[in-house]
């Protein structure tokens, strides 16, 4: 099994069917209309065409943006698109039930089961979210969002685009907005100078693109839920909003393009071990020189393994990465001998290898602090389920439970830490943060960079928040198609009533 037909998945499944392995390739591409709506799995901020071509037409479009996808059917892949795999299990220490690991998988009209002997995931990455005063309109969007809806869809909407951030990242989603004629009239960063390729900073300069170092977001500012404009101000060294800077620009598109994440989700169900770094874009799983992960059946390529720059400006890395975990899952099955696998990797490996990352955590810090300083703390950390920085900083409960105490007045991440670590998942369960329908894609890491801020902790101590099936959003007529029997139908109020009572 592959999950994620990129270039590092369809890469590693060429190369494993390529040595007489069996091989069902899995992408969820196309995405449907509703979850791109929720911003799942990437961060779409509603600039989609509506409504979406039929489901026929994206699955044309996605297969001819995809050229691999043709030569991964010729060497025999069985390639399934619009498929989304929502949960990964195998027996543990509380399990002994299944005969084997399996993915559970959906379409838009059904979900199953599928077992496999070894696992590739090339689950990619997504956009690295953080809060401002109207992140929450129709306009705010994610690179990856935007590369997706200019790319593989050819659905974006946007006019006039603002991109926060001046890396590799940033300037490459700037210059693709202008080949797809969308207006880029700003590009903006915290640093001191623009950082990433110079070449392509002359060209978007040359286009007459402004460059806006030591500056940072304020507030993006609209009507009807759809951004307007935005409000830009300089910063000083220590992140603070320098009095009399304030720009106001028109957009309808405010694109974060700060880093990326590995989407870890699947690993982390599996018990893969995963380990902060921040030169790999955060929690990101160990992995050998042959991407092997810590559990035997299961490898890693491409963006989900870590996040480089020289991945973001070229397509060598992944598909070297995807390739050498194709050879070693067919080596693990016996496809091919362990001189021919070592003789094929070794071809492979200074091209795997050939990336100078960069440290991010700074980054992400400084533009945390930036947002938190110009945008104060009574912005929402969690879209989703409508939770502040400053009620996940007091962890407070949701205000529509109204079950405010003076007991859970006095407590807060600070008095948390003093009782030890402070820990993800029970901020999670105090304040709801991270339960949305996004299932905290859009703010895991700026719950974790206000934890370690207030705690006084180092982001890579706070524990990655844990992970549950399904970790796709799925409709229960997916989940499960059969219609209720008419006696559940006729007599389900009668197991609510106030005089049923359950005996035993």
């Amino acid at each position: 099994m592959v999950v994620g037909a990129g270039v590092a998945g369809t890469a590693a499944a060429i190369e494993a069917a390529r040595a007489g392995v069996r091989v069902m390739l899995v992408d969820e591409n196309p995405i449907g209309a509703s979850m791109m709506a929720l911003d799942v799995p990437q961060f779409f901020g509603k600039r989609a065409t509506d409504p979406l071509p039929d489901r026929d037409v994206m699955l044309e479009r996605v297969a001819a943006a995809n050229h691999a996808l043709a030569e991964a059917q010729d060497a025999g892949v069985e390639v399934q698109l619009g498929t989304c795999v929502w949960g990964a299990f195998s027996n543990s220490a509380t399990s002994r039930v299944l005969d084997g690991p399996q993915l559970g998988l959906a379409d838009d009209e059904r979900s199953w089961m599928v077992k496999y002997d070894r696992l590739i995931v090339a689950a990619g990455a997504r956009d690295l979210a953080m809060s401002f005063p109207g992140s929450g309109m129709a306009g705010a969007m994610g690179a990856n969002g935007a590369h997706a809806l200019m790319t593989r869809y050819r659905a974006l909407t946007s006019r006039r685009m603002v991109v926060l951030g001046s890396g590799d990242l940033g300037l490459i989603t700037a210059r693709m907005a202008l080949d797809s004629g969308i207006e880029v009239a700003a590009v903006v960063d915290v640093s001191a100078s623009v950082r990433g390729d110079e070449a392509l900073v002359s060209r978007l300069q040359g286009t007459g693109v402004e460059i806006y170092a030591s500056h940072t977001i304020k507030e993006a500012v609209g009507s009807s839920d759809e951004i307007e404009s935005v409000v830009l101000v300089e910063i000083d060294d220590d992140c603070e909003p320098v009095a009399g800077t304030d720009k106001v620009i028109a957009a309808d598109t405010v694109c974060l393009a700060i880093d990326l994440v590995p989407n870890v989700e699947l690993l982390g169900l599996l018990g893969c071990d995963l380990s902060f770094a921040s030169e790999r874009g955060g929690w990101a799983p160990d992995h050998d020189d042959r991407m092997r992960t810590s559990v035997e059946s299961v490898f890693v390529a491409g963006d989900v393994a870590g996040v480089h720059d020289g991945m973001i400006l070229g397509d060598e890395i992944a598909r070297s990465q995807g390739r050498l975990a194709g050879i070693a899952a067919a080596e693990s099955l016996g496809a091919i001998d362990t001189d021919e696998a070592l003789a094929r990797s070794n071809e492979l490996q200074p091209a795997a290898l050939d990336a100078t990352p960069a440290d991010a955590h700074s980054d992400w810090q400084r533009w945390h602090r930036s947002l938190v300083n110009a945008g104060g703390l009574n912005v929402h950390a969690c879209e989703c389920e409508e939770v502040t920085r400053a009620e996940l900083i007091g962890l407070q409960p949701p205000r529509y439970l109204r079950q405010g105490s003076e007991q859970a007045s006095r407590r807060g991440v600070r008095t948390q830490a003093k009782e030890g670590p402070v820990n993800a998942d029970q901020v999670k369960r105090l304040t709801r943060a991270g339960m949305g329908h996004c299932q905290g894609r859009l703010c895991r890491e700026q719950v974790s960079l206000l934890l370690a801020e207030e705690s006084g902790a180092d982001i890579a101590e706070i524990p990655v928040m844990s992970y549950r099936p399904p970790v796709r959003p799925l409709p229960l007529r997916v989940m499960w198609p059969d219609d209720e029997p008419e006696q559940v139908r006729s007599e389900w109020p009668k197991w609510f009533s106030p005089t049923h009572r359950v005996l035993g």
